[in-house]
């Protein structure tokens, strides 16, 4: 079955089927995405468009009951009120006609506020002395409404649903007598009618819109707005989700609360109303993925065939080329990808052949090559015999300290030019006991014209670093600085801590006759063009050190301020630079 199929497992097939693949993978899951999103773009659009609805008529709320507050509290602390509620307070009896005075003041406020359908005033005893009959407050309130009047001390609070009167809402606050030191005086309760917080003029369901605006209280009572049967007002304002379900339909809400008077402000708006446009949408997608379809499927076959042509013409090539000699391929192609693809053929043909006899060449030299390189290891061994023969015959004579001399030299020329395959990292206190041995024997040369010091704490001993990185700025400081000072010279190398977290500074000091400002740019230009900068002994100058820091350690600021180097006539010279305690090691 397999290989009936063989045939037709081309290049040509293989792309043309697999464009297909992805175009239908592709606009599947980009149809999907866009269903969905547009889906969600339009609900969020309308949760967008009920939140900020929502906020206005909030505000327009609060500016209603904002209103009321003024005109209750204008009440409460009118002379007259607070006259008669002072002397009932103080214990006098209120006549009638003190009570019926109270007529003319009550009326003005109503007139100046229709919406306002009665004011009653009570006592603190909740006695009522407005209108003139008889009751209480306990009887027209409940306690709690009382208590929290009481809590509220002056400020006013709505109560809800008349008990008496449906249409109607209640609101109390409690009179604070200014001349008794802001005590209780008594109670003011207002009735409005519900129709005054209708919001926006219209009812509160809007059927061109298909929003429903309800204002309920804190118990869940439905204060304004259209009914809704068998619906718990308080689940739908508490439920966590964006969309709630009332009866068959699902809506969208948007819930804003008042901080005056504790209601709830909820809008609804039907999810059918967001996705009227999704049919539109999901026919237009069907439409333009079909299209797409077709002009794919043509566009799929067209290009397997422009790609499939020059490769099968490079093959043929490549064949040629196994018979016998590399051969170029001469056959261009027609788009300006494939005629690169042949040229790099015929560039990577050249460069065979070049190879080829590169290798050839290489291969010629190689044997001389590994003759030098072990004649080379022979003159280190016969340095350090040498070295040794001499340390041994000074013993013998008694010369103890050139024997020691020889000892160092050889350790120095040891840990100088040891072989490449050894590990060209060290720790910090191999350098220093290698700076060491260096400085002693430029001590038994130059003798009292040299004198040094090394710091270095004991826990800065395990630091890895390259070898040899020191010890070229250390003979430039003797080369430059104490020999070509008149007098004594003094070279201090000091090992530190960075003040970067986990690095380490070395700074190697001396009291040389130092560099004018000229010498100085020139020696800092040359750090960071990379000019040649050699320096006795090993021949690696500061050039090098810095080259070696930015090798070692991959780091693009060595290459420009590796090595700092401060430096004024007659106040010698000091060179700086740092590494991380963690890097490299053997």
């Amino acid at each position: 079955m397999r290989s009936r199929f063989q045939p037709f497992n081309t290049l040509r097939n293989q792309i043309f089927i697999g464009f297909i693949l992805v175009m239908l993978i592709m606009m599947s899951v980009a149809g999907a995405f866009i269903y969905l999103n547009v889906s969600h773009l339009l609900k969020d659009s309308a949760e967008r468009h009920i939140g900020q609805t929502a906020v206005q008529a909030s505000g327009r709320l609060d500016a209603l009951i904002g209103q009321m507050d003024s005109l209750t509290e204008q009440v409460a602390n009118h002379p007259s009120v607070q006259h008669i509620l002072l002397e009932e307070r103080n214990g006098s009896q209120v006549t009638f006609e003190q009570r019926q005075s109270l007529l003319q003041v009550m009326h003005s406020y109503q007139a100046y506020m229709p919406s306002v359908g009665s004011l009653e005033l009570y006592t603190a005893e909740g006695k009522m002395l407005f209108p003139i009959r008889e009751g209480s407050l306990e009887d027209r309130i409940g306690q709690a409404d009382i208590r929290e009047a009481n809590q509220m001390k002056g400020r006013l609070v709505w109560i809800g649903i008349d008990p008496e009167d449906p249409r109607s809402l209640l609101a109390i606050r409690q009179v604070s007598l200014v001349d008794r030191w802001f005590s209780r005086g008594g109670y003011l309760i207002t009735r409005m009618e519900r129709s005054y917080f209708g919001l926006n003029g219209a009812p509160a369901t809007n059927e061109e819109a298909n929003e429903t605006m309800l204002l309920i209280d804190r118990r869940g009572q439905l204060l304004s707005g259209e009914p809704m049967d068998r619906t718990n007002l308080l689940d739908i304002l508490h439920s966590k989700t964006q969309t709630v379900h009332i009866g068959e339909r699902e809506y969208v809400k948007a819930v804003q609360q008042s901080e005056r008077t504790g209601w709830s402000l909820l809008i609804l708006i039907p999810v059918s109303v967001v996705t009227d446009g999704i049919t539109v949408l999901r026919t237009t997608l069907i439409i333009s993925a079909s299209l797409g379809a077709v002009l794919f499927l043509f566009m799929s076959f067209m290009l397997s065939t422009l790609i499939t042509r020059p490769i099968g013409q490079l093959i043929q090539a490549m064949r040629r080329s196994r018979e016998g000699a590399l051969v170029l391929n001469p056959e261009p192609a027609a788009a300006v990808e494939l005629r690169e693809l042949n040229a790099e053929y015929n560039t990577m043909i050249v460069d065979i052949n070049d190879l080829i006899r590169v290798i050839c060449e290489k291969e010629a030299l190689q044997s001389q090559t590994e003759l030098k390189a072990l004649q080379a290891q022979i003159n280190p061994h016969f340095l350090f015999n040498t070295l040794d023969a001499f340390n041994w015959s000074l013993q013998e004579k008694g010369e103890e300290e050139l024997a020691g001399l020889m000892v160092s030299m050889s350790r120095l020329f040891r840990y100088v030019i040891e072989p490449a395959h050894h590990d060209s990292w060290v720790t910090l206190g191999e350098e220093m006991a290698q700076v060491r041995r260096y400085l002693e024997l430029m001590e038994m040369r130059l003798g009292e014209r040299l004198s040094w010091q090394i710091h270095m704490p004991s826990e800065a001993a395990r630091i890895p670093l390259p070898k040899l990185l020191i010890q070229p700025i250390l003979e430039n400081a003797i080369l430059h600085g104490v020999e070509n000072r008149i007098g004594n010279g003094r070279v201090e190398i000091r090992v530190t801590p960075s003040e970067r977290l986990g690095w380490t500074k070395i700074e190697v000091t001396d009291n040389g006759p130092g560099m004018t400002e000229e010498g100085l740019a020139a020696v800092r230009t040359a750090l960071m063009e990379g000019a040649a900068c050699q320096s006795k002994g090993t021949g690696m100058g500061l050039v090098n050190v810095q080259r070696r820091l930015a090798l070692y350690y991959d780091s693009a600021a060595y290459r420009t301020d590796g090595v700092l180097i401060h430096s004024a006539v007659q106040e010698g010279t000091v060179v700086t630079f740092e590494i991380p305690d963690e890097y490299g090691g053997r």
